[in-house]
């Protein structure tokens, strides 16, 4: 069935008999109408939706039209009508989303516009709920104002979203629906409120208490371990002989899944087991590696976690997801004492970049003469250093400019906060769940991906089950916890 079919067919469905040919009148209008719009420029942010539909002319920069504008808006209406139930405005989402799966993206932003702008709570009720919980606040009547502003402040968006939740793929859509829509934010102020209804309801909905681990291995459906290599965003898998070996006997691949999307992984960790903390990447990935003996390993190293849905961004479960499996891992393996990571820094060099001057300013006297020996120049200037630096991977072991890179990442993931959090992102997840910076590597990934990233530098996060609690105090409190061997690295 076409578009203009399923319009049809739907309009009809939702009228009395008697005015259906009338629907299906409108029905062509608004199918010509959308025929009109795939040709149409990129769609204008100047005018409100509202603006719009008291139109009649398309501005030709606007994807739809007036009219196919208030029609589209008249469906997603017939979605929320407190009349049907929830089964049928379920019904009704699915035909909508099914136009939408075959819109443009202009036409895509225009039904975004109207979800978000034709769908917010009545500010009127909101106005006067505010005022009588203001006036009531420290009286009996407090809590019953309190409880009629939330309801004025929840939106007909709410109960929409919820309902194309309803269907059995309604999951699916709204999650990529919000990944298409994250980028245009910066663009169009004017869909910021759906967007934040959708991660609203998405905190909700995949909250933690509603997730399964499951464990992923070379026995899973093959389309599972598809998705694990189509998704796996720290280490790229370069072949089938690559993912059998991340998921073999002698390691572990967890991912957390919901009911809705049963065959998703919306995050998954991939675990090797050592007899101590990993220091380079090199022989975890490494396929002709002989397996490890799993039950007399004391060592588990997180050395990939990946998030899969860009549509899911904001809601964290992470944090969640390293102590499941921690207590999994405990119980299956009983001599298991250390838990940490492997992990990227992927902030580094960027940062390095727009901060070298300023970390060779603060070089003690005697290594900064140590290091314009080691270039040639002398003084060396920070220009000189970054040039000798395009050669870090043939630096000798007991090079001053190795000492020097390696005490520039431990000020970094060590004492640099923005906003009053770690700057490196992968930082700032870990010891926000309580982990320390415990040994920073050098060359421990020599792919091009590493050293663009970080110089081929990896650290090591430590989670200490006994010590998880302080460190997040500490984090509270602005300070960054790092062991003495990271603390020894700075100059």
């Amino acid at each position: 069935m076409n578009t203009s079919e399923w319009i049809g067919r739907k309009v009809a469905g939702w009228l009395p008999v008697g005015k259906a040919d009338k629907a299906k009148t409108q029905a062509a209008e608004l199918a010509k109408g959308a025929k009109s719009a795939a040709m149409s420029q990129p769609v204008s942010q100047g005018r409100s939706s509202r603006e719009r539909l008291d139109a009649t002319v398309r501005q030709k920069e606007e994807a739809l039209s007036p009219r196919v504008l208030r029609r589209t808006l008249t469906e997603l209406q017939a979605i929320v009508d407190p009349g049907v139930s929830e089964v049928e405005g379920g019904r009704r989402a699915k035909g909508v989303a099914l136009w939408y799966s075959k819109a443009t993206p202009k036409q895509r932003q225009d039904c975004w516009l109207l979800m978000s702008e034709q769908f917010a709570p009545d500010p009127n009720k909101v106005k006067a709920a505010r005022e009588q919980y203001e006036a009531a606040i420290g009286s009996p009547d407090e809590g019953v104002a309190e409880i009629r502003m939330r309801k004025a402040l929840v939106s007909p968006r709410t109960r929409l979203l919820q309902r194309f939740a309803v269907f059995p793929e309604g999951m699916r859509f709204l999650v990529d629906l919000r990944a298409e829509l994250l980028p245009a934010l910066k663009g169009n102020k004017r869909v910021m409120a759906l967007e934040a209804e959708l991660e609203n309801l998405f905190t909700t909905w995949f909250d933690v208490a509603f997730l399964e681990l499951r464990r992923i291995s070379w026995d899973s459906p093959a389309s599972l371990v598809e998705k694990l290599i189509k998704y796996e965003a720290v280490h790229d898998i370069k072949s089938w002989g690559d993912v059998k070996n991340r998921l073999d006997s002698d390691r572990r691949c967890y991912g957390f899944f919901h009911p809705r999307l049963p065959d998703e992984p919306l995050i998954f960790v991939e675990v090797a087991f050592m007899d101590d903390i990993a220091s380079s990447i090199s022989p975890l990935l490494d396929e002709s590696a002989e397996p490890v003996d799993v039950s007399k390993s004391k060592t588990a190293i997180f050395y990939s976690i990946s998030n899969t849905q860009t549509g899911l961004k904001g809601v964290s479960f992470g944090d969640s997801l390293i102590k499941r499996v921690v207590e999994t891992l405990r119980a299956d393996f009983p001599k298991l004492k250390t838990f940490a990571t492997l992990s990227p820094i992927p902030g580094f060099r960027s940062w390095f970049g727009r901060n070298a001057a300023r970390m060779f300013e603060a070089t003690p006297e005697k290594m900064r003469a140590q290091i314009s020996r080691a270039v040639g120049f002398e003084p060396a200037s920070v220009e000189h250093v970054l040039t000798a630096l395009e050669q870090i991977t043939t630096l000798p072991e007991r090079s001053v400019l190795r000492q020097w890179v390696l005490g520039c990442a431990a000020h970094y993931l060590g004492k640099e906060l923005s906003e009053h959090r770690p700057t490196d992102p992968v930082a700032r997840f870990h010891l926000g769940n309580g982990a320390r910076v415990e040994q920073i590597h050098w060359g421990a990934d020599l792919s091009p991906k590493g050293v663009r990233q970080s110089y081929g530098l990896m650290v090591n996060y430590l989670y200490d089950l006994r010590k998880l609690d302080r460190h997040r105090e500490m984090m509270a409190q602005g300070k960054i916890p790092v062991s003495g061997d990271v603390e020894s690295l700075y100059f």
